[in-house]
C-alpha cells in the first residue's frame, strides 16, 4: 500500500449526501479483482450521459478538477453496501482524501485498508472548505497526516482528529498485509515449534520430523 504523509491538489467540491457506493462504483462493474482501470467507471452514473458522453455539470469534468486528488463531500458518503471497489477506483482516479461530516462504517474502514484517508469534519467547517474547493484551479489544499492539518487555500490550518493507530497505518503504509509481514519471524518461529510438536498439521508424520 502506498503511503501518505502529505497532499497536495486541487480540491473538488461534490456538496451532495448519501453519496452510496454504488454512485461511487456501480454493481454492474464489480466482477473484476483488480485495482486499476477503476477510474472510468467512477460516478458513472451522474459522470456520464446514458449515450456515454460526459456530463459536463459533473465537477470531475470541469477544468482543474479533472486532476483533483482531493474531494469535499457532503454528509454520509460512502454509504450503500459494502464494495472495495469504491475507494479503489476514488484511488485510480487520483483522490487520495475525502472530506466529509461523516462516512458510512464499512466505507470509512476500506479506505485506510487502501490508502485512502477519510477526515470527518463539524458540518460548519465543511461548509467553509466546500466554498474552498469552488475556487476552481484556486482550490489548492495540502493535507499533513503527521500534523493532522489541512492547509485552506488562504493559508489557514484546520485540524482534524485520526486513530493513532489508523495513522500509522497510512504513514508506514500498512495495510493487513503488511502488518501480517512485520511478524514474520514470529510467525516463523511458531510454525517451526509447531511442526514439531503437531506434525500432522502440516500433513507430516513423527517419521517424517
Amino acid at each position: 500500500m502506498e503511503k501518505f504523509t502529505q497532499l497536495t491538489g486541487v480540491a473538488a467540491p461534490l456538496p451532495m449526501i448519501n453519496v452510496d457506493t454504488d454512485k461511487i462504483y456501480p454493481a454492474v462493474y464489480l466482477k473484476t479483482i483488480k485495482r486499476t482501470g477503476l477510474a472510468q467507471w467512477l460516478f458513472q452514473e451522474i459522470r456520464f450521459k446514458p449515450d456515454g458522453s460526459e456530463n459536463p455539470d459533473f465537477v470531475l469534468n470541469q477544468g482543474p478538477y479533472r486532476q483533483a486528488k482531493i474531494i469535499v463531500a457532503g454528509d454520509n458518503f460512502g454509504c450503500g453496501s459494502s464494495r472495495e471497489h469504491a475507494p479503489w477506483a476514488l484511488i485510480d482516479f487520483g483522490i487520495r482524501c475525502v472530506i466529509a461530516p461523516s462516512f458510512a462504517d464499512i466505507f470509512y474502514n476500506n479506505c485506510f485498508k487502501n490508502g485512502l484517508l477519510p477526515i470527518a469534519l463539524p458540518k460548519e467547517i465543511i461548509d467553509e472548505l466546500m466554498e474552498d474547493a469552488k475556487k476552481g484551479a484556486n482550490a489548492v489544499m495540502t493535507i499533513d497526516l503527521e500534523s493532522q492539518t489541512i492547509s485552506r487555500p488562504d493559508g489557514e490550518k484546520v485540524q482534524f482528529d485520526i486513530d493513532p493507530f489508523r495513522k500509522h497505518c497510512l504513514l508506514n503504509g500498512l495495510d493487513d498485509i503488511g502488518l501480517t509481514e512485520q511478524k514474520g519471524a514470529d510467525i516463523a518461529a511458531y510454525e517451526s515449534r509447531a511442526r514439531g510438536s503437531k506434525p500432522w498439521l502440516f500433513g507430516m508424520t513423527q517419521a517424517d520430523g
